[in-house]
Formats: structure tokens, sequence, C-alpha cells
């Protein structure tokens, strides 16, 4: 089951599902829309070699905007922390972004429950799009878990407090 925007918000006040900063004006019907940072990291390697660690760098998306190019892969991040221990988290784009013809993430948009830092963003487009930061770029919805689980709590990305580069490499050691 999807929690709804106003079941979130309570879970938010209870502490089971933390977004910081959190604005209620954020809530949808059944998600809470994230905002993008001011920052994108791109590859500077011709060839992504998955098995070693890749160069990158980053770009500041200035007040008055950024064009994005197709063709290329732009990390980037939500400006909201999330966490929660108690549902399964799950990330999509916004649809008037993807009438921009913006992907905001190329395959993962699934949490772990237990996850606990920014979501790193895939971003890609069809066309050249200008866009800005701290923009309502993606949407957060919540799933309850069934069943025994055990909580993501050590990994690559966890507790991460910026945006994340592939760390696929560290799977072939």
């Amino acid at each position: 089951m999807i929690l709804s925007g106003l079941e979130i918000k309570k879970q938010v006040a209870a502490g089971k599902i933390s977004i910081e900063p959190f604005d209620e004006k954020l809530i949808n019907p059944n998600s809470c829309n994230l905002r993008l940072h001011n920052e994108l990291m791109v590859y500077t390697d011709d060839v992504l070699d998955m098995k070693k660690p890749l160069n990158t760098e980053k770009i500041i998306i200035p007040e008055e905007g950024l064009v994005l190019q197709p063709g290329r892969l732009y990390l980037g991040r939500t400006l909201e922390h999330t966490s929660t221990k108690h549902y399964v988290p799950m990330l999509e784009g916004r649809s008037s972004i993807g009438r921009l013809g913006v992907y905001v993430h190329v395959t993962a948009g699934f949490g772990d429950i237990g996850f606990s830092g920014y979501w790193t963003l895939e971003i890609q487009c069809v066309q050249p799009v200008k866009i800005y930061p701290g923009i309502e770029i993606c949407q957060i919805y919540y799933h309850e878990i069934g069943g025994d689980f055990f909580e993501y709590k050590s990994g690559k990305y966890q507790n991460n407090t910026d945006i994340q580069p592939s760390l696929m490499y560290k799977d072939f050691k």
C-alpha cells in the first residue's frame, strides 16, 4: 500500500519519516515533491569503466539557469535529505518535468527500507532544456512493507552527504 500525502505528513510529524528540510506545501495526494540542489556532477572519462573509480567534475547551476544537453548524463541530488526505518521509499520524476523530455532517474528510483541520505538523480534530456536550482524535480512516495525484513544500514551510498557517482567498482573487490 502506498501512503497518502496526508499520511506522509503525519509520519513526518511522528518521526517515522524524515524529510529535511520539510515543507508541507510540497505534499501531493500520495507523494511529496523534492527539489534539485544547485550542483550537478558529470563524468569526464571517455569510457565509463565500471571496474574503476571514475573521474568527475562539478557544475554549479546558476540562478539564471543551466541548459542541459542531450547525450550527456548529469548526476544531481535532491535538496532534501530523507530517511525512514518504517517504509520503502521510491522516487519518480514529476510529470511536468517528464513532459519537457527530462528523465530524472535512469534505473535508480527504488530505495531500501532504512536508507538515509540525499537521492542522487541520473538526469538526461531528449533535447536542450534549461533547468534551475531549487526546482521541484521529482517526488518521493512510500510503500508499507510486509513480512520480516532487515534494514539497509550500511552500503556504498548510505549516509551520503553529496552527489554520489557510481561506486560499482567496489563490487569487484
